[in-house]
């Protein structure tokens, strides 16, 4: 991690990427959503959302990410497109000398509310545009809008203009059995590269863990399926979140997927909420900080359990595999059992090595 060392009071290390949720305003009802303020579910504490900021209080935001180090932005909300800031923030990140050393601007987007004139702007300020495609035939069941054709027609339109996309998909166990032929399409309409993401509890998919939670076979099938595919589109793509890596049954077979062990959470990136809310990941609820607090990092202790992998749950200590692996997802451990040092809600206990 390339971070540099704010105010002494907390001592903390920023990551040099920073996640901006623009909006708390979405126009899907996605039921694989981890947004923490879309969570409602029995026993979860409310995420409270605060006053959205506005474009000047964006501005002072990212002048003080600049003076941090932070050289990298990944857009999202939310929905990306329905903050009325969207152009103006990418224009003024994009004029600050720190950001263009080198940054690299991500945005992510459900695609509903794309036109052309979002994708000639994305392409003027060298955005990637990362597109969410969680299934064809499952499209609506997971999104509450029958979109999945509208997605793919912007991948098109997108490689015509030469701006680089990623087709983003959250693996169910309701979207499974498509994952080839859905990954294939965001590929065939254009998309540079695959992200996956394998369901975890957290905001509105609180409510339905039951029906989107894979099982230890869906697992491993979907890194297998997502690796064939990029074999055959002679492609490469990674997973978003980490694996456990006792949870995988051949990790030197995946030559183009890469499939991370290692938690990134506020040593890589960190998350600021649309009202400047400073979180570890955008998976976790827990508020640790504020972009205009002084110190901005107000919950040290918690940041630095991140920091410094004080967070491996006790059954995984003996593992030989430790130095390389974070035992999965450790804010889905903390949302799913109240414990970051949990184990990852997909572990299987009798699959853990001694």
């Amino acid at each position: 991690m390339t971070a540099t060392k704010i105010d002494s009071a907390s001592g903390v290390a920023i990551p040099t990427t920073a996640i901006l949720e623009l909006t708390y305003k979405c126009n899907h009802k996605c039921k694989f959503c981890s947004c923490p303020w879309e969570a409602t579910a029995e026993g979860h504490t409310k995420y409270e959302k605060g006053s959205e900021m506005t474009f000047e209080e964006w501005k002072r935001a990212l002048d003080i990410l600049a003076s941090m180090g932070v050289k990298n932005i990944s857009i999202s909300g939310g929905e990306a497109l329905m903050c009325e800031h969207l152009l103006p923030i990418l224009d003024y990140i994009r004029s600050r000398d720190m950001f263009n050393r080198g940054g690299r601007i991500v945005i992510i987007s459900n695609g509903l509310l794309m036109n052309d004139d979002y994708l000639k702007a994305f392409k003027k300020y060298d955005v990637h545009l990362s597109m969410s495609l969680p299934g064809i035939e499952s499209f609506k069941y997971h999104t509450g809008v029958d979109n999945a054709k509208g997605v793919l027609y912007w991948f098109e339109r997108a490689k015509k203009i030469g701006l680089h996309t990623t087709v983003n998909v959250t693996v169910t166990k309701q979207n499974y059995h498509e994952l080839f032929t859905t990954l294939a399409m965001g590929l065939i309409s254009g998309a540079d590269t695959i992200l996956l993401n394998r369901f975890l509890p957290g905001g509105r998919g609180l409510t339905y863990i039951d029906d989107l939670m894979l099982d230890s076979e869906q697992l491993q099938g979907m890194l297998d399926i997502a690796e064939d595919v990029l074999i055959h589109s002679n492609k490469v793509g990674a997973v978003g979140t980490e694996f456990p890596k006792c949870v995988i049954n051949d990790y030197e077979r995946y030559k183009r997927l890469r499939v991370g062990t290692m938690c990134s959470a506020a040593k890589e990136f960190f998350v600021v909420d649309p009202s400047g809310i400073i979180r570890t990941c955008n998976h976790s609820p827990r508020k640790v900080g504020h972009i205009f607090s002084d110190p901005i990092i107000f919950d040290a202790e918690y940041w630095n359990i991140f920091q410094n992998r004080a967070y491996i749950p006790t059954e995984c200590t003996s593992c030989s595999d430790l130095s390389y692996c974070d035992c999965g997802c450790r804010e889905a451990a903390c949302i799913a059992k109240g414990n970051v040092c949990a184990l990852d809600p997909c572990i299987d206990k009798v699959n853990i090595k001694k």
